[in-house]
């Protein structure tokens, strides 16, 4: 049957008044129409394929950079609990074991699919290491979660649109640290949109690396225009990693509790999400957009 008069009849048995006496056929057909829509749309592969995450220090300095350590551990955590695998791209760490940013990939089957519902700010709520006070701190970070690309996927990406740089590789994921200037910065001169890639030795490998993380952040920002668009909503140019926008909490004091402020699921072990106890939070976001 063709996908499109499929969904055209699932969206008519959703009228009826019936539709919900029987959740499990509900929730199956629900299902159903995600997966259309998702195929119907090329995000079928997208689904089914690698995500690039990057996490960026937002709002509370020191804690902030230390708490994107503490992501990147948790979703290396998931990763391995999945049997997937982490490749790094990129990180630009202090001189306290944290991150201002820090890139990477994790391969898989689902991973994108599974992952892209952390997209969002993070905050953290707990007694700085940092202050010699012991003051509670809040702070914030940003996790972005990008598809690997398919040759099927257009992108509207212009030469004459990229400010290309270079740098000195270095760090964990520059094992080359010489006097080459190995490590690619790219910016999208129209959005504003910038990547940097540090892992590959040569400079080359990285600067393919970096356009295709550039491409599949324009692809990105054109599906949330769209998504947004269908719902009304206009599309702001960047995200404030601040108090007001995360959508998910992790609080170590005065209580220990991780709330996902989306769908309310909760978690009263802060140690076990650190360490990549995630699934309950993915299901439940997942859940939410079938309904």
């Amino acid at each position: 049957m063709d996908p499109k008069k499929r969904i055209e009849e699932i969206d008519a048995a959703m009228l009826e008044p019936t539709f919900w006496a029987d959740k499990d056929r509900a929730q199956a057909l629900l299902k159903e129409r995600a997966e259309l829509i998702a195929r119907a749309e090329g995000g079928g592969a997208h689904e089914r394929g690698p995500a690039v995450i990057s996490i960026l220090a937002g709002a509370g300095g020191d804690d902030a950079e230390d708490f994107v350590g503490m992501l990147f551990r948790m979703y290396q955590g998931y990763a391995a609990e999945k049997g997937w695998v982490t490749t790094f791209l990129d990180e630009n760490s202090n001189d306290h074991g944290g991150y201002r940013n820090v890139t990477f990939e994790v391969t898989g089957k689902g991973a994108y699919g599974r992952l892209r519902h952390e997209a969002g700010v993070h905050r953290l709520v707990r007694i700085s290491p940092f202050n010699a006070q012991g003051k509670r701190q809040t702070s914030f970070a940003l996790v972005e979660v990008l598809p690997v690309l398919t040759k099927d996927d257009a992108v509207d990406m212009r030469t004459e649109d990229l400010d290309m740089s270079f740098a000195r590789s270095g760090g964990a994921g520059g094992q080359n640290v010489n006097k080459r200037e190995t490590a690619v910065r790219i910016v999208h001169t129209p959005t504003g949109l910038s990547v940097h890639v540090s892992s590959e030795r040569s400079q080359a490998a990285n600067r393919d690396r970096a356009l295709a993380l550039l491409k599949a952040k324009l692809w990105e920002r054109e599906r949330e225009r769209q998504e947004k668009e269908k719902r009304g909503m206009s599309l702001a140019a960047t995200t404030a990693i601040e108090w007001g926008s995360q959508i998910r909490s992790y609080t170590i004091h005065p209580y220990k509790l991780v709330k996902d402020h989306r769908t309310d699921t909760e978690h009263h072990n802060p140690d076990a999400v650190f360490q990549g106890d995630l699934d309950m939070f993915i299901d439940a976001q997942s859940k939410e957009e079938l309904q």
